[in-house]
């Protein structure tokens, strides 16, 4: 990639990017953000990439979650700790079902900037541009809320830079310990209508019991008590971006800085577009999300374009088509990255394709289809003798009412007792957890179906 700069995406065309007003004040914050350290390091990425490589393989399974968008009102240290509780005891489960290790990758420490479907909104006769996540603008509507502010990138580094320093002490700290995230699966699966999990999380306990006896616990592993966890977001803002971007001493590629991985949105991912021009340049794991209108010629242009050298690990699908409509699109995009030989990880992302407007007025998402969609995702799998590589979820560690459905059951009536989410509806905990449990019976079912094939094609 040596014909590539970090500011060659400035020459293509753009879309969801704000117009800023001030270019001196822009040009200010950039300058000072180029100054900064990275939050990640080229090595971090690296080995992400590995893991993820692991995973195209069936070797390893992602776990990708975190907020819909990070916000900066409601960034305290008890939610980070939340979100990164929730996400262990999904990891621990579905390390269970899978019986291969769980990359766990935050939605966090970067997701601040947000797609919108139009360039402004209207309240009551009122015409204002739209919010388009902290980093950019405020939610507040208003004419002077909704001007892009530069120095919004600057509070997003700051708030940045302090999450990763509390999520690398609490994957080494003592915190991820196997016994203390397994003791919180127990009062989960104890509580009233979880019947149904508590068979597996007395056999994760059995397990972690039997571990113990042969003297491997925290005391004597650091495994066992301490995990790697890696961060990701959309790469949409790309002056955030650009600032962040560093040559990487050990390799002398780029890197960028602002975390373990980036993403392409569905909306974003024009193969001549600036998205797509910045991330095909730098050496972190790229995720694509594809979603109905992906065709496949989009799709050879696009992994030719990011992935020109086949690398494994380099390259994630995120297929997000909705509940219903993963055997319309699925199959065709598997047989396309076949018929190219392509690299990749296949992601499920349950959430973007099953929003509804609830008979309350909310936005939400059912968690049956959510499963539902995960579930399809595995049976295309299945069927096409592929790999199902992970999932991907909007979730947090609070107890919201966003989306509706799960053993706690949340209904329409409910979803205005915590809705707090500025952009779309996240999974609370109970749902995040159980929707793990479910995921794992079906990996387990999954890697079952797999061992009966081969002992009979024997």
């Amino acid at each position: 990639m040596s014909d590539w700069t970090k500011s060659d995406w400035r020459d293509k065309p753009r879309v969801q990017m704000p117009d800023y007003t001030d270019a001196a004040a822009l040009n200010t914050v950039e300058a000072q953000l180029s100054k900064y350290p990275p939050l990640v390091f080229a090595g971090e990425a690296r080995r992400l990439k590995a893991h993820l490589a692991a995973a195209g393989r069936g070797d390893a399974f992602l776990l990708q979650g975190g907020d819909c968008a990070e916000a900066f009102d409601q960034f305290s240290a008890d939610g980070i700790r939340d979100t990164f509780k929730v996400m262990l005891q999904m990891a621990m489960v579905l390390t269970y079902g899978a019986k291969v290790p769980v990359i766990k990758l935050g939605r966090m420490a970067g997701q601040f900037a947000k797609p919108r479907s139009a360039p402004t909104e209207t309240i009551d006769g009122v015409e204002l541009p739209s919010y388009r996540g902290d980093i950019i603008n405020e939610l507040a509507f208003t004419p002077k809320a909704r001007i892009p502010d530069p120095a919004k990138m600057l509070h997003a580094y700051t708030q940045a830079a302090a999450t990763l320093n509390l999520l690398r002490a609490f994957s080494t700290g003592g915190f991820a310990d196997m016994h203390r995230v397994h003791s919180w699966t127990l009062g989960f699966a104890d509580g009233k209508g979880a019947e149904q999990y508590r068979e597996i999380a007395s056999r994760i306990q059995d397990s972690i019991d039997f571990m113990a006896a042969a003297g491997i616990d925290g005391d004597t592993s650091h495994e066992f008590s301490s995990v790697e966890f890696y961060t990701s977001h959309e790469s949409l803002l790309l002056e955030y971006e650009e600032a962040l971007t560093r040559i990487d001493s050990t390799s002398g590629k780029w890197l960028a800085g602002s975390g373990h991985m980036i993403w392409i949105g569905d909306r974003t991912r024009q193969p001549d577009g600036a998205h797509v021009e910045f991330a095909r340049g730098v050496q972190n794991p790229i995720g694509l999300k594809c979603g109905p209108t992906m065709t496949s010629d989009d799709l050879k242009l696009l992994m030719e374009k990011l992935n020109p050298d086949n690398e494994a690990g380099r390259l994630t699908l995120i297929a997000r088509f909705g509940a219903g409509s993963v055997g319309k699109h699925l199959p065709r995009l598997i047989n396309t990255v076949r018929e190219e030989g392509a690299e990749v990880v296949w992601v499920c992302d349950a959430m973007h394709g099953n929003t509804i407007k609830s008979s309350t007025g909310y936005k939400t998402r059912p968690f049956d289809s959510v499963l539902r969609e995960v579930r399809e995702f595995f049976a295309v799998h299945q069927s096409e003798g592929t790999q199902p590589g992970g999932v991907h979820f909007e979730m947090t560690g609070q107890d919201v009412t966003e989306c509706t459905g799960g053993v706690r059951a949340v209904s329409d009536e409910d979803l205005s007792d915590r809705y707090h989410t500025a952009c779309d509806p996240r999974l609370n905990a109970s749902q995040s957890l159980e929707l793990a449990f479910l995921i794992a019976q079906e990996l387990t079912d999954l890697r079952q179906a797999l061992a009966k094939s081969r002992v009979a094609s024997l």
